[in-house]
């Protein structure tokens, strides 16, 4: 009789079988051993304990992935995701979200109690950047490993896309290489640790004077500082006129990556009403606002020899980086995928994507076309959109989607059953 009341409109949870559990059981001892090490505070035989976590946890969530989605048909599938606790802001998702977030808190404020995962990675900091590890240096290792083990998953979810497959390649080997194995082996060679795939005003610190006379010492820092302003003044502009924002948020973008890696089973979290969307569009442009008159503060101090604005330039920057810098793009911006989906740091403060949208809303070629003739109003498209866009109301009304926010992730193309989206390039 229970099963009775099941049907189209209210199926059955998805279920989790025999070998997913063992997956699970797997990973739990590797962060089991990671948690009893952060606990100590202090790492023993930092070298068979690291490699021995690690390689539990990724062996599990390689064995989960593989039950999930290889030899099943190919096509996405996101069966019971409003059913289980953890994509539905259940129990398990206010829990997963108040535990990323105090590790947030933690890595940005309370270092000191970090201690042990700090020393548990002090081997692998010594080979990559030839010095002890730190707080950043765990912090790199994991958000890697998340995109790189997530990215697996993503592969396998959209097997049968290219354009998809292609995408996450992209954004698994800018964050591996240009974004953690460069910037280390700089460190190790005695040069600025340069982030290859941030540019101001996304790292607020590139635009300022502080970075320019960081870099000053190094040929290949004073490069990096005015290649910078140029992608934002040039670049930006130029690639978003062919490509759309695409081009950095969906295939370069770190922040992104992990949006779109990890982030991905708290995509339809993202909140689709009009408020929300307003609420958007003041707040990045607020942001983006902010970051250039605190950057021009900062330049306008240097030009009156550090004696006139220093009162005002300097208090700027510190709440930027604080309230936006540190609160905003970490702490709220991955603690609250399970809550308020995944790109919420992408779609209500970062000053790079309000900077992409402005070239994309007025000047773009990108936009994604529709055939209202053949909408059967499923809904798929705006549940599997991150950034809040109610893409089937586009569609029912056959209008082309030309959205600041759209990050051109195509996912919800992907999930038409009746290919009324298109990703076009004019």
């Amino acid at each position: 009789m229970q099963n009775a009341s099941l049907s189209l409109s209210n199926p059955a949870p998805m279920m989790t079988t025999g070998r997913q559990k063992l997956a699970l059981a797997v990973s739990g001892v590797g962060i089991l051993l990671l948690l009893m090490v952060w606990a100590a505070g202090k790492a023993i035989a930092p070298v068979p304990t690291s490699l021995t976590a690690l390689s539990l946890l990724s062996a599990g969530i390689a064995m989960f992935i593989r039950e999930e989605y290889v030899g099943r048909p190919e096509g996405i599938k996101n069966n019971g995701v409003w059913f289980r606790s953890l994509t539905a802001r259940g129990v398990w998702g206010w829990l997963a979200g108040v535990i990323i977030t105090g590790f947030y808190v933690s890595l940005y404020w309370f270092p000191q109690y970090l201690t042990g995962l700090i020393q548990l990675f002090d081997p692998l900091s010594q080979v990559l950047r030839g010095r002890a590890s730190d707080q950043w240096f765990v912090y790199g290792v994991l958000y890697t490993g998340a995109v790189l083990l997530m990215g697996a998953k993503f592969l396998y979810k959209y097997r049968h896309n290219p354009y998809q497959r292609i995408r996450t390649w992209s954004v698994m080997l800018f964050q591996l290489g240009f974004a953690f194995l460069i910037p280390g082996l700089l460190m190790r060679m005695q040069q600025p640790e340069i982030y290859f795939t941030y540019f101001w005003p996304l790292s607020y610190y590139q635009g300022t004077p502080m970075a320019h006379e960081g870099y000053a010492g190094s040929s290949l820092g004073t490069f990096f500082f005015f290649f910078g302003l140029a992608m934002f003044f040039i670049g930006t502009p130029v690639l978003t006129y062919f490509f759309g924002k695409r081009w950095y948020c969906s295939w370069v973008c770190g922040c992104g990556g992990l949006a779109e890696t990890a982030g991905d089973p708290f995509r339809h979290l993202s909140d689709k009403s009009l408020k929300a969307w307003k609420i958007e569009r003041w707040m990045i442009h607020s942001v983006l606002v902010f970051v250039v008159l605190m950057t021009l503060l900062l330049w306008a101090n240097v030009a009156t020899g550090r004696s006139i604005l220093q009162g005002i330039s300097e208090p700027f920057y510190k709440t930027y980086s604080f309230l936006i810098g540190s609160a905003f793009s970490g702490v709220v911006g991955v603690g609250f995928y399970p809550i308020l989906g995944s790109r919420v740091w992408c779609r209500f403060g970062c000053p790079m994507a309000a900077w992409l949208g402005i070239w994309q809303k007025t000047k773009s070629k990108f936009r994604i076309t529709t055939n209202g003739g053949q909408c059967i109003s499923c809904g798929n498209c705006s549940n599997s959109c991150e950034m809040g866009i109610d893409v089937r109301a586009y569609a029912q009304k056959g209008e082309d989607i030309v959205r600041a926010s759209c990050v051109g992730c195509g996912i919800c193309s992907a999930v038409c059953p009746r290919g009324v989206l298109r990703l076009e390039g004019e």
